[in-house]
């Protein structure tokens, strides 16, 4: 049985926006991509996924353009903006002194 992994709120954004960094995604493929590099730790559901793809793109940190899927289907193809960009490294940076503070705290003596 695969156990589901709780995200940190505002994690998911973190995850979509690495994930476009590489190239324009539609959303099935950015939910495919996290469970690959994450070894199927981390599944992202349609109903946590556009949400979080719409708040982005309201934010100016992701675009979207309709394009064809590679089975022929059309799709949105989200895609890094500038700011988006700049958002990460952002992300990121508050990501390494999250994770970094709590390792701290659970080290064992």
């Amino acid at each position: 049985m695969k156990q589901s992994t709780d995200l940190l709120q505002g994690t998911l954004d973190l995850l979509i926006l690495k994930s476009l960094a590489l190239a324009p995604m539609h959303g099935w493929g950015i939910a495919e991509r996290i469970q690959q590099v994450s070894k199927d730790a981390l599944q992202i559901g349609q109903g946590s996924l556009y949400p979080a793809l719409h708040r982005l793109e309201y934010k100016g940190w992701i675009k979207a353009e309709w394009g064809v899927s590679e089975n022929n289907r059309r799709a949105k193809f989200y895609s890094l903006t500038q700011t988006g960009k700049k958002q990460l490294q952002t992300e990121m940076d508050k990501w390494d002194r999250l994770t970094n503070a709590i390792a701290l705290v659970l080290q064992r003596v």
